[in-house]
């Protein structure tokens, strides 16, 4: 079987031993994965590290937290993009991650949404999807999105009702899914995992955030994706190799089309 962390930051100068994961993620069948940028400083980083790594790809993006950076920063994200399609084309593969986040006001509102915005209009000039973290925040988010027709992504870390899982999928968003479904407790937020319809379905880990049950209390790792699998499989009741077949083929769908 093979899987997709379609979210990890493996890439960033803080992370222990990246090296090592990548070996323990082939070893567990993890074949392909995403390096998601926050900021310019871990986009430009993701993109130097799958440029020296197969079998890995970028995603450069702004967080909300980190939206009070402005519009020079998005600039310098356009410019990795444009860079990017001469030496290494195709590794960078989305835009973000960006969004909307309300639970923490690193940056106010209204910069959220602005840089936001911007990053949208990045993804449309560029032909990517999005990467969306979205978090207390659909309300906001569902209008700004509803503007730039045409745009393809995914719910990142989705841990939100079954109301705006619905609203996703009616707009052809992909729903990420990670460690957290291993170990929230919110029975609501069990049930919204199993209704998800696997060809929405994506995986990811977020590493080194949020470990999976069994190894809560280690730094998360893309090799622990496979919990997740098992976990979701179980949850929905279906065959783990066809949760492998439907996710991954939900990933070339999304962020390796070519």
């Amino acid at each position: 079987m093979k899987f997709t962390d379609t979210h990890c930051h493996i890439h960033e100068e803080r992370y222990p031993d990246a090296e090592q994961a990548l070996i323990r993620a082939h070893e567990q069948g993890i074949e392909r994965l995403i390096c998601v940028g926050t900021d310019e400083t871990t986009s430009a980083e993701a993109v130097t590290f799958v440029g020296n790594h197969e079998n890995t790809w970028a995603s450069v993006g702004l967080h909300p937290h980190d939206a009070k950076t402005g519009l020079a920063a998005v600039q310098k994200l356009e410019d990795l993009i444009k860079n990017d399609k001469i030496p290494h084309v195709g590794k960078i593969v989305a835009v973000g991650e960006c969004g909307l986040d309300y639970f923490y006001t690193h940056s106010s509102k209204e910069t959220q949404m602005s840089m936001l915005e911007a990053q949208l209009e990045l993804a449309s000039r560029h032909d990517l999807p999005v990467i969306f973290h979205v978090r207390e925040a659909f309300e906001d988010f569902w209008p700004i999105f509803d503007r730039y027709p045409g745009l393809r992504g995914v719910l990142h870390s989705f841990t939100d009702t079954q109301e705006n899982l619905q609203k996703g999928l009616d707009r052809g968003l992909y729903v990420g899914v990670n460690g957290i479904s291993t170990f929230t407790k919110d029975e609501n937020q069990q049930k919204m995992f199993a209704s998800i319809p696997v060809d929405r379905l994506l995986l990811e880990t977020d590493a080194p955030f949020l470990t999976p049950i069994p190894h809560r209390g280690m730094v998360n790792e893309p090799a622990f994706i496979t919990h997740v699998a098992h976990h979701i499989a179980n949850l929905q009741s279906i065959n783990l190799k066809e949760l492998s077949r439907a996710t991954e083929r939900n990933a070339t769908t999304l962020f390796f089309p070519n």
